[in-house]
């Protein structure tokens, strides 16, 4: 997985690419849970990630936790309909905060 980090003002923004899954859960872990004492807002941006995994939504469960033990924010957007159907499937979807599909479908 490759990770692009851009940091404006109080907002991260992550750009995942390619798969979120065992091996590549440990790389995002150790720039979210960071991230969260760097910045407000942390956004991970999902339009160029193909696959999540259980692992994957291990961290981003982690990462969602830890937003809010922090008082800070934590947003998904660019999520294929792939990725939101496993998001939809496991629950995810009532407890991350999605603002987007990819391909111009909101959900939030």
């Amino acid at each position: 997985m490759t990770i692009n980090k851009t940091h404006e003002n109080e907002k991260i923004t992550f750009g995942l690419e390619r798969r979120l899954d065992t091996t590549t859960a440990p790389q995002l872990q150790d720039v979210l849970l960071p991230a969260l004492d760097e910045a407000q807002h942390v956004e991970l941006d999902f339009s160029k990630l193909d696959y999540v995994s259980s692992a994957g939504l291990r961290v981003l469960l982690m990462g969602h936790k830890a937003a809010i033990a922090k008082g800070k924010s934590m947003t998904l957007c660019g999520v294929s309909e792939e990725i939101m159907e496993v998001f939809e499937m496991t629950g995810y979807t009532d407890i991350l905060s999605i603002t987007g599909m990819f391909g111009g479908n909101t959900h939030v």
